[in-house]
């Protein structure tokens, strides 16, 4: 599956509770613990969900790779619960929610990343990371090139599809390898995608971002060496992040987990791909090398001509 496979919205559905405009790219809660969110009415149907849940949305949207993990519950007499915002950024906000089968210990706990409408999106050169992503019909290729309204909207519906298809092809790769090294990919459903939540369950508190750590030089060679197997196995499906630095990087219990992939591109049919590829590599070698990576391992030249290799272009 590559990002070119846009999905269709499977259900046209009304916003869920108020967006939020402010243009932090990251905006985390303090100590990682999520504010409560806003009760809904009840109106004491007993066969609604509680105030503040909703039923799981699981059986209306395209599902992540199987087998799906064990931790996942897709029963649909779940209930999704709010529990407050993890993140906010310029083109989408994170929310945390947890899925669990009333009167069962069957429950987890969910990323929630909810795109903005096109009118509110701020996502920077979006043009460059376009090239070489197309979608099936001719009439959206050209509504998206002449930045019609409804070819934004297009434009827009293709970042949460776009995120969605890499990182389910790369959990396959990871899975095969032996090496995941990003969310599982829960569920797509219009322009909300579900995660695999990355962090403390018990707490609800989200992984550090690699930029918050101040790792020892075993840890630092260690979390190095995962990220060049993350990039490579990333290079090998085609594809570069397109915007990676320590700020989509989160650590967790040692593992090295790469988040934020909507704008991936396609190294190969993009013409700008090798750039952006060079352009990651460069971001990350120089923070591992600021905090003393030696540089023989960190040689930003020697590593992108390693990741064009395996992307088959060179």
């Amino acid at each position: 599956m590559r990002e070119h496979d846009f999905i269709p919205a499977a259900r046209e559905r009304r916003p869920r509770g108020k967006n939020r405009f402010d243009d932090d790219e990251l905006d985390f809660l303090k100590r990682g613990r999520p504010a409560p969110s806003a009760p809904a009415d009840d109106d004491g149907d007993p066969d609604r969900p509680l105030a503040g849940d909703r039923w799981s949305t699981w059986d209306q949207a395209v599902h992540g790779p199987e087998p799906y993990p064990d931790w996942l519950v897709t029963e649909l007499a779940a209930q999704d619960t709010e529990l407050g915002v993890l993140k906010t950024g310029k083109e989408a906000d994170v929310h945390l929610v947890r899925r669990a089968v009333p009167d069962t210990d069957r429950s987890c706990l969910l990323a929630v990343k909810r795109y903005r409408a096109p009118e509110h999106r701020l996502f920077h050169r979006d043009a460059g990371y376009l090239e070489g992503r197309r979608v099936r019909r001719s009439r959206e290729n050209r509504a998206m090139a002449g930045r019609t309204a409804f070819g934004r909207q297009m434009i827009a519906g293709q970042w949460a599809a776009a995120e969605f298809a890499v990182l389910s092809r790369l959990w396959e790769i990871g899975v095969a390898l032996g090496a995941v090294a990003v969310p599982y990919p829960v569920q797509l459903l219009d322009t909300e995608l579900m995660l695999e939540f990355i962090g403390d369950a018990d707490e609800g508190a989200a992984a550090p971002r690699l930029a918050q750590l101040r790792p020892e030089p075993a840890e630092l060679r260690a979390l190095w060496a995962q990220l060049v197997d993350v990039l490579t196995v990333l290079a090998r499906a085609g594809y570069a992040h397109g915007d990676l630095s320590p700020y989509n990087l989160l650590v967790h219990a040692g593992r090295l987990v790469m988040i934020d992939l909507p704008q991936a591109v396609d190294v190969v049919a993009n013409p700008q791909g090798p750039e952006f590829l060079a352009r990651d590599v460069r971001v990350v070698g120089t923070w591992f090398a600021a905090r003393g990576l030696p540089a023989e391992l960190a040689d930003p030249d020697v590593l992108t001509g390693r990741l064009l290799r395996e992307a088959g272009i060179r």
